[in-house]
């Protein structure tokens, strides 16, 4: 990450389309915790979601870990955010079946987060999910209807119970040891976000671009670093200050376990149900295609001599003239 984008990386070789002029230009580092980095795959990843919206009210559940669970976490990163994962979606599943007007298997996207806006360890997991399902055995779409007073799915208190049920009988079950105190009320929120294209575009932000962006960081004077971010019960701007040592470690307590998938689909929307998803645009007369106007096509690199598009021929050249004339790696890197 400290040599992204710098002289010091690997450089990729562009060339215009219109005037021929190239130029070499520095490759982005590509890790998924990189502020400068993963753009494009936000994009990609919102995209995909957006093509998969269904004609339903959406909501947006938060699922939060007790503090007194954070110590083990930590300790236990992979184990316990799995659990995480996996308990929030069991806990709306069971939710629906059991649901007079649903009775069948919803769809979830399930992203964790692990920091808060001051970036400090805070780990939850937001669910957006439509108020829908579908029973398989009787090839029924059900959706919730909506009383006159607003949007309502399930019971937060009911949710948070079964959720720290789950969670606690999978802490146990991995073999580790629980707290010797936790709350006895834990906390689940649920709310309406209509159509869900907000919530998407909310979670889709922070999906691949690390915990904070560059622009945020507003000072780096005498070994401390200042940082601005928005408090969520006022939304004013607000400004932290540590030293250089406490704001590396946090960002980095938030860099997750190698290989582990924090964005997860379930039940009629993971990504095996694509036909699924087809079928039910055909049958219910839906199109997606104005939700994916929240989508920015990816910009494109321009030509200083003609304000051409630039195209990408060669990819991860090293410095040194000895590695010019190497041979076309990719032109899919960016």
């Amino acid at each position: 990450m400290k040599q992204c984008r710098t002289q010091a990386s690997p450089m990729m070789q562009v060339q215009c389309t219109g005037c021929a002029h190239q130029k070499l230009a520095p490759h982005s580092c590509g890790h998924r915790h990189c502020p400068h980095c993963q753009h494009h795959e936000s994009q990609q990843w919102l995209e995909r979601q957006m093509r998969a919206l269904v004609p339903a009210e959406y909501f947006l559940l938060t699922f939060t870990l007790p503090a007194e669970f954070r110590g083990l976490a930590g300790a236990h990163q992979r184990v316990v955010y799995d659990l995480l994962l996996r308990c929030a979606w069991e806990t709306v599943r069971t939710f629906s079946q059991n649901d007079r007007q649903l009775r069948g298997t919803p769809g979830a996207i399930a992203v964790l987060h692990t920091h808060t806006r001051r970036l400090d360890y805070h780990p939850h997991v937001h669910l957006v999910m439509p108020a829908a399902a579908v029973d398989a055995k009787r090839r029924q779409w059900r959706t919730k209807r909506r009383p006159a007073k607003g949007g309502y799915l399930f019971n937060h208190k009911a949710l948070a119970k079964v959720f720290r049920g789950k969670l606690l009988a999978g802490i146990e079950a991995a073999g580790l040891r629980l707290p010797a105190r936790y709350p006895k009320d834990w906390v689940v929120d649920c709310k309406s976000v209509g159509s869900g294209e907000p919530a998407l575009v909310y979670l889709g932000r922070y999906l691949y671009r690390g915990v904070i962006a560059e622009k945020d960081i507003v000072a780096v004077d005498g070994g401390q670093v200042s940082f601005r971010y928005r408090t969520a019960k006022t939304g004013k701007m607000e400004r932290r200050t540590v030293s250089g040592a406490q704001f590396l470690w946090l960002v980095l307590q938030h860099v997750l376990p190698k290989g582990f998938r924090r964005a997860r689909n379930f039940g009629f929307l993971h990504p095996n149900c694509k036909r699924l998803i087809a079928l039910l645009h055909l049958l219910l007369k839906f199109a997606p295609s104005r939700a994916l106007a929240w989508v920015k096509a990816r910009a494109p690199i321009l030509c200083a001599c003609c304000g051409a598009v630039m195209v990408i021929v060669r990819t991860r050249i090293r410095s040194g003239s000895e590695h010019m004339s190497a041979p076309i790696v990719t032109a899919g890197a960016h």
